[in-house]
């Protein structure tokens, strides 16, 4: 897994530099981001769409029409549409999460930011968001922004990741943890 990260890596620190660099030149940074955290959520919403993205089955011209016709559909920012297409042009497609991935950690970087991937059995207000980035910040001592993702087998709670920290509040991982501690009594 870890060869497949860095390979995967590789192929998307380019596109994700080049595109951080147009959407700088063009002072389109955060439309851009914006619109690559849509595209971020669908893959991982949607389990058809991210299989859809990795297939080696499906063509690099269907995937291309597919996308163009996605597009037509979402008011995406051009520039991020543009780019989009030329991934699917060249066929890589497989590699779009890690490349906005790459490029949201290039933009933090350059806002002195972190970055937090929050996921919550259900959506967050936005109370609970300001809420949640202001202890974040507290923590941390830097600004945080935050990427939200909804998984309802979490039950209730949060699961927080900045950086190579987890903090795992979810109902999900107490009633497991419960269980073995039971099974181990029992």
């Amino acid at each position: 897994m870890a060869a497949q990260n860095s390979v995967l890596t590789q192929i998307a620190r380019p596109y994700a530099s080049a595109l951080f660099d147009l959407a700088s030149s063009e002072n389109q940074l955060a439309s851009v981001e914006t619109s690559l955290s849509d595209v971020s959520r669908l893959i991982g919403e949607s389990a058809d769409f991210s299989r859809f993205l990795r297939s080696p089955v499906i063509t690099a011209d269907n995937k291309a029409e597919a996308l163009d016709a996605l597009l037509a559909k979402a008011k995406t920012n051009p520039l991020v549409a543009n780019f989009l297409r030329l991934v699917a042009k060249n066929g890589r497609l497989f590699a779009l999460d890690a490349i906005i991935t790459g490029f949201r950690e290039l933009a933090a970087k350059a806002r002195d930011e972190v970055t937090a991937d929050v996921t919550s059995a259900a959506p967050l207000t936005g109370e609970q968001v300001k809420a949640l980035a202001e202890t974040l910040k507290a923590k941390i001592g830097k600004t945080v922004t935050l990427n939200q993702f909804v998984d309802a087998s979490l039950i209730g709670g949060l699961q927080v990741k900045v950086g190579s920290q987890m903090i795992d509040s979810s109902l999900k991982t107490k009633l497991a943890a419960m269980k073995i501690a039971m099974k181990e009594v029992g």
